[in-house]
């Protein structure tokens, strides 16, 4: 090979490997220029992004607070609040006529004789059923009631009855019908229980199966006589 093309073949050689070495310098500068991704800071605020289901839950505890903010208020919830009875209504007006000690053992013991009396005739056409009278306490064993006690109360100028279904009460004998505008000596007489305005010979009538008769106890029968003494 001659000495000319030897020196080119030197200068190819030596000019390719200063182009690469060009190449991977600049590579580099660039490679130094690019800046590291910022970290995010804890505190950096993010907008906040509201799912479907997040909102379902937001609509459904909105909802649950509104119901239980009506609790109370329709009839089926856990805590109504108690109707008002109309039938009641009237019951303030109730009040015991007055009676003097004879005038009530007169009506008292009609009462309890009468009582006695359906009783035994309950007692004929049912083999169960057991009566007892004495002292004016009165018993009556009705199954499966149970045992039904109605005795007099004189110092109160009651009829106390205790029964196993509605429990015990406390009647007092009360005139009703006799007005300002209305006949003297028209009213009628019956055992009241004053609380709830319920007679006691509606609720024998009910529980017992047994039914008094007080039409005749009215209130002539506890007025005293004006007819003058000869």
């Amino acid at each position: 090979m001659s000495t000319p093309t030897a020196s080119r073949l030197l200068r190819h050689a030596a000019s390719r490997t200063t182009a690469a070495a060009s190449t991977k310098t600049f590579q580099r500068q660039q490679l130094c220029q690019l800046r590291p991704l910022t970290p995010i800071s804890n505190n950096t605020s993010l907008p906040r992004v509201i799912s479907p289901t997040s909102s379902i839950q937001l609509q459904s505890r909105q909802f649950s607070a509104a119901a239980r903010w009506k609790a109370g208020l329709m009839p089926d919830t856990h805590d109504p609040q108690p109707p008002i009875d109309s039938t009641k209504a009237d019951t303030k007006a109730l009040a015991p006529s007055p009676l003097s000690d004879e005038e009530y053992h007169e009506h008292a013991d009609r009462y309890m004789d009468a009582l006695h009396e359906r009783a035994e005739q309950l007692q004929e056409t049912r083999e169960d059923v057991e009566v007892e009278f004495a002292a004016g306490v009165m018993s009556i064993t009705l199954p499966p009631n149970g045992t039904y006690v109605i005795n007099k109360q004189p110092p109160n100028k009651q009829i106390w009855l205790s029964s196993p279904i509605s429990g015990p009460k406390r009647y007092d004998w009360v005139v009703e019908g006799e007005g300002l505008h209305e006949k003297e000596g028209g009213g009628v007489g019956d055992w009241v229980y004053l609380r709830d305005g319920t007679r006691l010979t509606e609720l024998l009538r009910k529980e017992v199966g047994v039914s008094v008769d007080v039409v005749g106890d009215n209130i002539d029968l506890k007025k005293p006589s004006t007819d003058p003494v000869e």
